[in-house]
């Protein structure tokens, strides 16, 4: 819910602070890429040095890789080329990140240099010139040992929900004429889930839909939601446990004490808020749907 957006905005504003600043979309990167780390970090850091306009030198340095493995070599092509090249930092932004959750051979390496990178940054000066954001959803979960994840390191930032104000603000960006009753009529569907109002204020603004008719809709096949809904059940169902869990979640009518793992990942997922060791449907349109569909 805005996080290429945000990443975008701090990309921007490290180009007016005199660094080199480079988006690598992980979306790009096709499936003969993905079928090894050796061929995924050879493509990485070749992205890294085309972005900045360096000529690809990854056969001087990947020779390594046979000896030391390919994190060595893509930290020799960072550290020995690409860096010492460069006349100023590097913001780098890694998105969709997430693609790479799917191969465990990939992520446990690739992620595990990140997290070492960052640790060199505090004791070498020229890893201070590598500034990394990563943006990622929290819709997957993938087991990382604490000391290799580069998740829990370096400034999080979870983006919240919007506040009555926020979404009234939104509104008259969006030139309705609303006032806290509308304000408060949706929010008691969706709660403040900010891709969840974003979508309503467009469609809204576009005369597709009226307010009631998104209201009455919304956990329907018919409403605006129906794909992110669609797209929220197909992952539960992939994970039979997650679905049971929030069959019983949306049709109990106080919270719910879970596993904590499961929890983890249902809350990961924006459809579960918690109290404390509970939890319960984030919003109404959440409990409508999966106590119908679950």
């Amino acid at each position: 819910m805005g996080k290429t957006s945000l990443m975008a905005r701090i990309i921007n504003e490290s180009q007016s602070h005199d660094s080199y600043a480079v988006t690598l979309d992980f979306q790009l990167a096709s499936q003969q890429i993905l079928t090894s780390a050796d061929k995924f970090l050879r493509w990485f850091c070749a992205s890294v040095a085309k972005s900045v306009n360096i000529q690809n030198q990854l056969d001087n340095y990947w020779d390594l890789a046979g000896i030391l493995g390919s994190n060595m070599a893509c930290k020799a092509y960072f550290e020995e080329y690409l860096l010492p090249s460069l006349d100023k930092p590097l913001t780098l932004g890694l998105d969709e990140v997430d693609r790479v959750f799917e191969y465990p051979d990939i992520y446990r390496d690739f992620f595990g240099l990140l997290r070492a990178l960052h640790e060199e940054a505090k004791r070498r000066d020229i890893w201070k010139k590598l500034r990394l954001i990563i943006v990622h959803s929290t819709e997957v979960y993938v087991p990382l040992d604490i000391n290799q994840s580069p998740f829990n390191v370096g400034l999080p930032i979870e983006l919240p929900e919007f506040t009555h104000e926020q979404i009234l603000e939104l509104a008259r960006r969006h030139q309705l004429q609303w006032g806290n009753t509308e304000v408060e009529q949706l929010s008691s569907m969706i709660g403040g889930h900010p891709f969840l109002v974003r979508l309503a204020l467009y469609y809204i603004a576009r005369g597709d839909v009226d307010l009631e008719q998104v209201l009455q809709t919304a956990a329907t096949d018919a409403g605006i939601y129906k794909d992110y809904l669609r797209r929220q059940l197909l992952i539960l169902t992939e994970q039979p446990e997650l679905l049971a869990a929030m069959k019983q979640v949306a049709t109990a009518s106080n919270y719910v004490k879970l596993p904590s793992l499961i929890k983890f990942k249902l809350h990961s997922l924006g459809l579960v808020q918690m109290l404390e060791d509970e939890v319960a449907p984030r919003c109404q349109l959440h409990r409508l749907y999966f106590s119908i569909v679950a």
